[in-house]
């Protein structure tokens, strides 16, 4: 079976890696031909996985139509920002192969709030789409650190599948038929990450980051639940897990820029200079848009949005979200 990749971040790269050895015919897309010329030459992908050799039978390649050829699975690994101008451009190519289709994507489209396989959807139409998301730090991953994971599909079969394609001995994967509710929660908790960086880069302890997960955890589900996600959802893998995973690990991305602003970074420098996309920034501007929509309370969420967007100074965010008026939990 052929398996496309696209998308050559470190978790793009990490997938190809593992489904390589398990013998599978892989191929690795990126939209900038240099990054793919300097994975050849180097043999690693320096810029977003760096330490870690890159099978020489996955296919690297900047050519569209090539990587899809014959692929039976089609693998989203692109920034959110980025998703839908890439499927619309190459909407014929991935419509030909009538592939299946899987999204790793963690973000929420800004203009429209839509979720990733809702623009896969819209622009593919009809076709098999799965969301594969939890707490699974690439280079962990390409460790073999034992992880798991969630695939989600209204499709039980096509989950199964994907499930199967996916799963090694250091690699579990779990179904569920809840989308929405494992595409939010992969989204969501980087923005609950990006408030757990800042409280540790100000310096504050153990208490401060259990209140922030908690009422983070609180507050996606609140969210999630009135666009039609389950609770037990947000109690799981692409909920709890994947949020506790991003706030803790010191390879976090969006933990990392985080920690830079609670030391006094500007937001904006970070995210001009940051190599890897900050996806919790840019879901954080969409979260608090959803927020509204649905009526929902999202304090963390709008405190961090200020904070990156509006110059609030992180210490007046967390004195805002320490007064506010006491209510039951």
């Amino acid at each position: 079976m052929k398996i496309a990749i696209l998308g050559d971040g470190g978790w793009g790269t990490a997938l190809a890696i593992l489904l390589n050895s398990k013998g599978f015919d892989v191929s690795l897309w990126s939209v900038f031909k240099e990054d793919i010329e300097d994975i050849k030459k180097s043999g690693e992908n320096k810029k977003f996985l760096p330490g870690f050799k890159i099978p020489k039978p996955i296919q690297l390649t900047e050519d569209m139509p090539f990587a899809c050829h014959g692929a039976e699975i089609i693998v989203f690994a692109i920034p959110s920002r980025f998703l839908r101008d890439v499927i619309v451009k190459n909407k014929t190519t991935l419509i030909a192969q009538r592939a299946g289709f899987v999204s790793v994507v963690k973000g929420i489209e800004g203009k429209t709030l839509k979720r990733m396989s809702e623009i896969i959807r819209e622009i593919i139409g009809d076709a098999e789409i799965a969301v594969l998301s939890g707490p699974s730090i690439a280079p962990e991953v390409s460790r073999g650190v034992p992880t798991a994971v969630v695939v989600a599909s209204k499709d039980d079969v096509f989950a199964r599948k994907i499930s199967d394609i996916f799963r090694t001995e250091r690699f579990r994967v779990y179904t569920n038929k809840d989308v929405a509710g494992v595409e939010l929660g992969g989204a969501l908790k980087n923005v609950i990450a990006i408030a757990s960086g800042i409280s540790d880069g100000l310096g504050f302890g153990a208490n401060t980051k259990a209140a922030i997960l908690t009422r983070g955890l609180a507050e996606m589900t609140r969210l999630g639940m009135a666009m039609g996600g389950s609770r037990d959802t947000f109690q799981g893998l692409s909920g709890l897990g994947d949020m506790i995973t991003t706030c803790v690990s010191s390879e976090g991305r969006n933990h990392k820029f985080g920690v830079e602003i609670g030391k006094g970074i500007k937001p904006g420098l970070l995210l001009n200079k940051s190599v890897a996309e900050i996806e919790g920034a840019w879901t954080s501007r969409a979260a608090v848009e959803l927020g509204k929509k649905y009526n929902i309370e999202l304090p963390i969420t709008q405190q961090v949005y200020a904070v990156l967007f509006e110059n609030k100074s992180p210490l007046v965010a967390v004195n805002e979200l320490m007064t506010r008026e006491p209510k039951s939990e």
